[in-house]
This record gives C-alpha cells, sequence and structure tokens, in this order.
C-alpha cells in the first residue's frame, strides 16, 4: 500500500527532488494544505475509504507509512 501511496502523490502532487520512502517527510517533500485535499480525495477514490476532517493531521499524513496505516485503520472498522 505504501507503494501505491507513494505513485499517487508522485504523480498527483508532488515533484520531490529526490525519490520519496514510505517513510519520507512529505510536508519536507512540499505537502501543503491543499495538496492534502486533494490526497483525500484520491485515498478516498482509490482505497474507498472516508477520512473524517477530523483525521487530518499532521501525524496522520507525515509520510506513507502513516497514511496506510490510517487507512487500513479505516478499511479494519466496522461500519
Amino acid at each position: 500500500m505504501e507503494s501505491r501511496l507513494l505513485e499517487l502523490v508522485g504523480e498527483n502532487l508532488l515533484d520531490p527532488p529526490a525519490p520519496l520512502t514510505a517513510d519520507s517527510d512529505l510536508f519536507e517533500a512540499g505537502l501543503d494544505s491543499m495538496a492534502i485535499m486533494q490526497l483525500v480525495l484520491l485515498l478516498e477514490e482509490h482505497f474507498g475509504v472516508t477520512i473524517d476532517p477530523a483525521e487530518l493531521s499532521l501525524d496522520n499524513f507525515r509520510s506513507a507509512r502513516r497514511i496506510a496505516r490510517l487507512i487500513r485503520s479505516k478499511a479494519d472498522a466496522p461500519s
């Protein structure tokens, strides 16, 4: 999942000077509030989850690994 997240970020949101890894700090790579909103739409579309506004935190969106953790927790949660 982390590699797919990195593809989405790299293809649609950021053009980082160096390759991103699952633990790269996405904010240092240029992720900002506008890009987060675009990313949320991509996540909801590609992974079939709904991201609650309360979950839009620096902690949840710091890296692909943390975003994957959020998505997995949403996928595992009962509806």
